[in-house]
């Protein structure tokens, strides 16, 4: 039976299969075809880098990883006692469904925070009016911590167990898991693969609250403000003592919306930048370039040009200019080195800040440097990078993320700046693992102590990320900030690596950033085992 019962599964599996592909190829036929071109081949990467943006956002995509999914074991029963939460304060009528969730939840106690049905004769559960009144219990009960849960969501089996063991570790006061929504009938749908802690994103986007456990403090004011309010004061007390289990534990019938994001120009420690710019003929993009710094609304700013052999009179012509209005214009007429040409340039900057930046970058507003400097004056931040756009204002550049193709790839791109993406995280202001060195804000110090940009190993691709962990091994975290937002012609100054000279540079620039960082093996702590290394932007990996 049980051998008919595994088949049937397998055929049911392999029919989901078939139909995500065929949603992934009426996304987008000649990238679908293009990929399978690829991929029989023997280019599986390049292959699978094309298929699988396709195939998952398909709407049957996470249909088809449960039907994957092998069940994960329950840990021993070990940890300090949870008690699992059911906030019913905004209505009660999926009470049942919460209920019945906790039979397998493995919770030590039940709590119901509101008014009890006439109807309602659970002998195990306790009703308690409102969240001022926990602390009493809890403290009587002899528990620690606490599992909140809207009224009408569901908890997986053993999600007690799993946020016990988390919780024993000794070294976690806030412990949070993935979680999906669940439907009346009980189909699951729209799944948030969290990234690990990420304490700037947690400020302006709450992706813990709704599938977390927490320890909570006896004090008078600790519940007065309800259940969400103390999960903010946990996660405050915590110092990033915060802890990810990547499983979907809870089952939510909603999630709030997002906060809105303060928009209003930071203040900042007024100090000397110095904006480098290299540069190699193409006139146009470095006249639009250079007219935005002009204005940039910062008081102290130092244009520092560094010339790669330029020829073209207009290009020419432009650098006299801007030399004769106080502007330090260098001279480097050897092979193009992205890295050597910045380094060099920064030996020449005064100022206490460097802002790299590409000559074919156009500039929106007046504000973006302001945003990258606050960040990048902070005493956890090394480098800060902006929200890039291409000229069609689809996605740039929203972060570096490690991994994908092997390497590390720019997060979000193609995506409509406006539109939902993978829960708006390409909105929020977060630390990611790296940022692009087409518009990046530095401490110079900073920069320094980690020797720069590597001109060997490095000379075009990936010197960013290559800086930004070797300044992350520091303890200076890379930071995104979306509301520095500029226009990147991306590589319009240089063109596209399509040759086979370029090609090989490229390769050997890989696999010396696979070697250095391991990038092939891990998993970014922004991203997820269960998004797709093959694609840039946030979709699943079937």
């Amino acid at each position: 039976m049980r051998d008919r019962k595994t088949s049937i599964n397998s055929l049911s599996s392999m029919w989901l299969a078939v139909r995500v592909h065929w949603d992934g190829f009426w996304r987008n036929p000649r990238q679908w075809l293009a990929g399978l071109w690829w991929y029989v081949q023997g280019k599986r990467v390049r292959g699978r880098s094309r298929i699988e943006p396709l195939i998952g956002a398909s709407s049957r995509a996470y249909e088809l990883l449960l039907a994957r999914e092998s069940v994960d074991p329950l840990p021993a029963d070990a940890g300090p006692p949870i008690c699992a939460i059911i906030d019913t304060m905004l209505g009660c009528e999926q009470l049942a469904a919460t209920l019945q969730s906790l039979e397998s939840a493995g919770f030590a106690a039940r709590v119901a925070i509101g008014t009890k049905p006439a109807a309602q004769d659970d002998a195990s559960l306790v009703w308690l009016r409102h969240p001022v009144e926990l602390p009493g219990y809890l403290a009587a009960a002899g528990i620690a911590w606490i599992c909140p849960v809207r009224c009408g969501d569901r908890f997986a089996p053993g999600t007690g167990l799993h946020y016990a063991a988390a919780a024993a570790l000794g070294r976690a006061e806030v412990v949070y898991s993935d979680d999906d929504l669940i439907g009346s009938d009980g189909l699951r749908s729209d799944p948030y693969f969290k990234p690990r802690w990420n304490s700037e994103l947690f400020r302006h986007h709450d992706y813990v609250g709704g599938s977390a456990a927490w320890r909570w403090e006896p004090v008078a004011d600790e519940f007065a403000g309800g259940l969400d309010r103390a999960l903010v004061a946990a996660v405050e007390r915590a110092e990033g003592r915060v802890h990810h289990i990547p499983q979907v534990l809870h089952h939510r019938r909603a999630r709030p919306k997002p906060r809105p994001l303060s928009r209003t120009t930071p203040s900042v420690q007024p100090q000397r930048v110095s904006i480098i710019v290299p540069t190699r003929d193409q006139p146009d993009l470095l006249r639009t370039c250079l007219a935005g710094v002009d204005q940039v609304a910062w008081d102290d700013v130092e244009l520092v040009i560094i010339d790669n052999g330029s020829t073209e009179p207009a290009t020419l012509a432009l650098l006299d200019r801007y030399s004769a209005k106080g502007a330090k214009v260098l001279r480097d007429d050897g092979p193009f080195n992205f890295s050597r040409l910045n380094n060099l340039a920064t030996q020449a900057a005064t100022g206490s800040m460097l802002c790299l930046l590409n000559n074919d970058v156009e500039m929106l507003g007046d504000d973006w440097l302001a945003w990258l400097v606050a960040a990048a004056q902070r005493d956890d931040v090394g480098a800060a990078g902006a929200l890039l756009l291409y000229p069609d204002r689809t996605i740039q550049h929203a972060g570096v993320v490690l991994g994908v193709g092997g390497g590390a790839a720019h997060a979000h791109r193609g995506l409509d700046p406006t539109a939902e993406g993978y829960f708006r995280r390409h909105q929020y202001p977060q630390f990611v693992s790296a940022v692009t060195g087409a518009c990046l804000v530095v401490a110079r110090e900073r920069f320094m102590a980690v020797g720069g940009l590597d001109e060997d190993a490095f000379p075009v691709a990936f010197n960013d990320v290559d800086l930004c962990l070797k300044l992350n091994a520091r303890g200076w975290r890379s930071f995104y900030e979306p509301r520095a937002c500029l226009i990147h012609h991306e590589s319009k100054s240089r063109g596209l690596d399509r040759d086979r000279v370029n090609r090989m540079r490229f390769a050997g620039e890989l696999a010396a950033l696979k070697h250095r960082w391991r990038t092939a093996e891990t998993i970014d702590p922004a991203h997820h085992h269960r998004l797709s290394r093959y694609s840039d932007q946030f979709v699943l990996a079937v």
